[in-house]
């Protein structure tokens, strides 16, 4: 499937996109970060990518934190708006995720609020993951945040309505060959729009796998932005901290 085809090249560089999800919750975003820092204790000096960094909120709080961070995404519309924040320690570019963007240039690298398992090919996991390990330096860490996929899938809300600026979304969600599908329908100015979100059920095994091919070591796994031990049952996200 060529890149224009993919669901998240087209969706994410939608204003509807960002009209649906206007009100994340930020302090949440914020709180996670205050936590990570706390946790993975950066050096000034030392260099973090932030990969999948949408329109930069992640990227910006660590820069006024006081880090050099780069973050980079497959959406030129939000790499635009984040363009806006850069200084000299704090950039953005457009960059797929399953390309290497610099090897070896970063003592960290964040991938944040699920923003992994988007491709249709599985190997395509393997081959964005390879991608952030080759861009860290030796005894570099990558953090991967993604959802607790047992418990997300026992919570989901099959259908629910949002107005949002005026336009009604209508949004169901289900399981389906192995992805979470979120599908979301709506009108705007007498036009009728379908866009889907697919993302892949992994499970902490599925990352295991990945990270034994990567070649990367597994040094904790947490379960929630307070950083409290993973549980399969009751945490909300899993959050893999690994080292080259």
């Amino acid at each position: 499937m060529g890149q224009q085809e993919e669901w998240f090249s087209t969706w994410f560089d939608s204003p509807y996109y960002h009209i649906l999800y206007s009100n994340r919750d930020h302090q949440d975003a914020r709180t996670f970060i205050d936590n990570l820092v706390t946790y993975l204790h950066p050096k000034p000096a030392e260099k973090m990518l932030d990969l999948a960094c949408g329109k930069g909120r992640h990227s910006v709080y660590l820069n006024q934190k006081g880090y050099d961070v780069t973050g980079i995404d497959l959406s030129g519309q939000s790499i635009a708006y984040a363009k806006q924040f850069e200084n000299e320690r704090l950039h953005f570019e457009v960059h797929d995720m399953r390309e290497v963007y610099k090897p070896e240039a970063f003592d960290f690298v964040l991938n944040l609020f699920t923003s992994f398992g988007y491709f249709d090919n599985e190997t395509e996991n393997v081959v964005a993951l390879l991608a952030a390990a080759k861009s860290l330096k030796h005894g570099g860490k990558l953090v991967i945040d993604f959802m607790n996929t047992d418990k997300t899938i026992a919570d989901l809300v099959a259908h629910e309505e949002k107005e949002i600026q005026g336009i009604k979304f209508q949004i169901h969600r289900g399981v389906e060959q192995g992805f979470i599908v979120k599908s979301i329908r709506f009108s705007d100015n007498g036009e009728s729009h379908h866009f889907q979100e697919r993302v892949r059920a992994l499970r902490e095994e599925d990352f295991l796998e990945y990270f034994s091919m990567a070649q990367l070591r597994l040094v904790d796994v947490f379960g929630d932005y307070n950083l409290n031990s993973f549980d399969h049952e009751h945490s909300d996200r899993m959050i893999f901290v690994l080292k080259k």
